[in-house]
């Protein structure tokens, strides 16, 4: 059998396309690319085991994560995603972040809800939406929501409302007590007459 010179030309070719694309897999896959396991948590909705999104789609618990992604929670629904041992965090219900790590650390991009550290190597940088950046250790939280600064939680501003009222109780038993006059006359001069006298 003889292979003329165009079917030499297109083997050949062939054979180049299929090289070059093995090797250049080999030199991708080469590359040591860390990955993370998200384990979801939470109530299961009509039946369904619970759900978070990673890049805008839907996952369970087992999954892969790798650095850059785009993770967020539903209400009904929260992740713990175990990095290794650089870390472990957990994201809170109604989250919403990008997360990027490498072996020297882990770095996140919080846009809503909370992430708290449950184990790191190194600290933990958080940004937040307002521009500030929380380095987070083992055991701290970062959170968007609004921090609570007025003191409702303890006693208030309402307080003094009370402290008025139990002074002028007091004032007017103590007015009442030291007065001269401590006589009683309830309902006047009535006189009461008795049907057996």
């Amino acid at each position: 059998m003889r292979i003329g010179r165009i079917e030499s030309k297109a083997l050949s070719f062939c054979l180049l396309v299929a090289l070059t694309a093995t090797y250049s897999m080999v030199a991708i896959a080469g590359g040591e690319r860390m990955a993370g396991e998200i384990v979801v948590s939470g109530t299961a909705v009509d039946g369904n085991s619970p759900v978070v999104l990673v890049n805008g789609e839907q996952v369970k618990s087992g999954r892969s994560i790798f650095t850059s992604s785009s993770i967020t929670t539903s209400a009904t629904a929260s992740a713990t995603l175990k990095i290794g041992s650089v870390g472990t965090l957990r994201i809170a219900p109604n989250s919403a972040l990008t997360i990027s790590f490498d072996s020297n650390g882990i770095k996140s991009d919080l846009s809503k809800g909370t992430i708290t550290v449950l184990s790191a190597s190194e600290k933990v940088n958080v940004a937040l939406p307002n521009g500030s950046v929380s380095e987070l250790t083992t055991g701290k939280s970062a959170s968007t929501a609004p921090q609570d600064d007025d003191d409702d939680d303890n006693g208030g501003s309402g307080w003094w409302i009370w402290a008025v009222v139990v002074g002028g109780a007091t004032a007017a038993i103590i007015f009442a007590a030291t007065s001269g006059n401590n006589r009683v006359d309830l309902g006047g001069g009535t006189i009461i007459v008795s049907p057996s006298a």
